[in-house]
């Protein structure tokens, strides 16, 4: 019965399956979406779990809310998905059904969570009138072949009319109901550089670290001077900024006061090696080449041409996909989707 899963266990160990819920009961999530552990660690208990039948249908093996929140975790898993989109729709030829705007909404749901659906409308008579986009975010295969729903969670669930849903969906080795993106193996690169950010950034917001040392051994004619010196450097910089110290030692020798920053030369150098090995980690899961996101090259020699990365990208990613798009031709039984080949700009100045 290909409308129900075998050997259904998470696509990712990050993605956990649902709770028990009752079947008549709306869709109650519980995932624990982004905690770190092990590809092995439990998996083989989880080999035979069937995805979760809840009432009429089955829910997907990974959080689809997660998976729309992780699009932002990293700049480069953004860019990679949006690269792609961008490069589709541009070759794309609207059609009367279907537009520029609905095809793009399609592409985007495909490359986020693996799924992506479409919704074929007609007339009393029978008359294709449009292909419309249904959010991933809230499709629910049926259990019984055929049937799709819509579920947002607070409200009743809508079903669609049967045969009029057309479902592409990434495959994945573990069941047949539902898809799974691709880049799930980089998810855990992209929660890391997310991390690594946002510590950096509370590390700027809390303001306990010095900007500079004022360190004083002079004694002073007049302690007045000494303490309007010391209100005159903390005033000079607002809450949250680099905080500055002064040290007023009078009579002190040179090296009476030593500064030994080993916490922040180990941060910073840790910082950038997690940023650049997490953008690596990202870039290989999209397979997209880092010169078409704007990344900087590290080395001298740069990328190289990027005219060659874009054409050898085109044709290894975007003409895959967008031969797996032309199989909603078969659900409006007519040519809906046609592409035009993706070619570069060829400069012809000499």
């Amino acid at each position: 019965m290909k409308h129900k899963a075998r050997r259904k266990a998470p696509a990712h160990p990050s993605a956990s399956t649902l709770a028990t819920t009752p079947a008549s009961s709306p869709t109650v999530e519980s995932f624990s979406f982004g905690d770190p552990s092990p590809v092995m660690d439990g998996r083989e208990v989880l080999d035979d779990i069937e995805c979760y039948r809840n009432g009429d249908w089955y829910e997907p093996p990974i959080s689809m809310a997660g998976l729309a929140k992780s699009l932002n975790a990293s700049v480069h898993h953004a860019s990679a998905i949006w690269c792609k989109v961008n490069i589709l729709a541009s070759t794309f030829i609207p059609s009367d059904v279907l537009t520029r705007a609905d095809f793009t909404r399609l592409v985007l749901d495909y490359l986020i969570f693996g799924n992506c659906y479409a919704e074929r409308r007609v007339s009393v008579t029978g008359k294709l009138l449009s292909i419309r986009p249904a959010p991933a975010k809230y499709m629910r295969v049926g259990v019984q072949p055929g049937r799709f729903f819509f579920v947002s969670g607070w409200r009743n669930a809508h079903e669609f009319e049967a045969g009029s849903i057309w479902h592409l969906q990434a495959p994945d080795v573990n069941q047949e109901v539902y898809g799974v993106p691709q880049y799930v193996s980089a998810l855990q690169s992209a929660w890391l550089n997310e991390s690594a950010t946002l510590f950096r950034r509370r590390y700027y917001l809390n303001g306990s670290h010095a900007g500079f040392i004022l360190y004083m051994t002079d004694t002073a004619s007049n302690v007045n001077d000494v303490d309007k010196l010391r209100e005159a450097l903390r005033n000079s910089k607002g809450p949250g900024n680099f905080r500055n110290l002064f040290v007023y030692a009078p009579g002190g020798k040179k090296d009476g006061l030593q500064i030994l920053p080993v916490s922040e030369i180990a941060a910073k150098d840790e910082f950038f090696s997690i940023k650049n090995c997490t953008r690596d980690d990202v870039l290989a899961a999209h397979r997209v080449p880092p010169q078409l996101l704007g990344t900087m090259p590290n080395n001298t020699g740069g990328f190289g041409d990027v005219t060659k990365a874009a054409a050898v990208f085109g044709c290894n990613e975007i003409e895959p996909l967008q031969a797996q798009f032309l199989s909603l031709n078969d659900l409006a039984a007519s040519t809906v989707i046609a592409f035009r080949p993706y070619q570069l700009p060829i400069n012809e100045s000499k």
